[in-house]
């Protein structure tokens, strides 16, 4: 009996720590935060999800907003038109 509450004693804080450190890694490395870092050529305008793997995506390039459809095959453009 002692040695299962030295196991519990010692397992629960390791746990929790693994816990905090997983949610603290996927906050760091989360898509959506890495597509909003701002950039002078290429701003991502807006996403939406249409799927499980499919989104749409409008981009800022060059003065140019691009429709793109984001796929796990790959990336491809459907529209662009000028900014205004």
């Amino acid at each position: 009996m002692t040695f299962y509450i030295l196991k519990l004693v010692i397992m629960l804080p390791l746990i929790g720590l693994l816990i905090y450190g997983s949610l603290w890694l996927y906050r760091k490395y989360q898509p959506q935060t890495m597509m909003r870092q701002k950039s002078n050529v290429l701003n991502v305008v807006e996403v939406l999800p249409i799927g499980v793997n499919n989104k749409l995506a409008v981009v800022d390039f060059e003065g140019k907003k691009i429709l793109l459809s984001v796929t796990r095959n790959g990336v491809e453009k459907i529209d662009a038109k000028n900014a205004d």
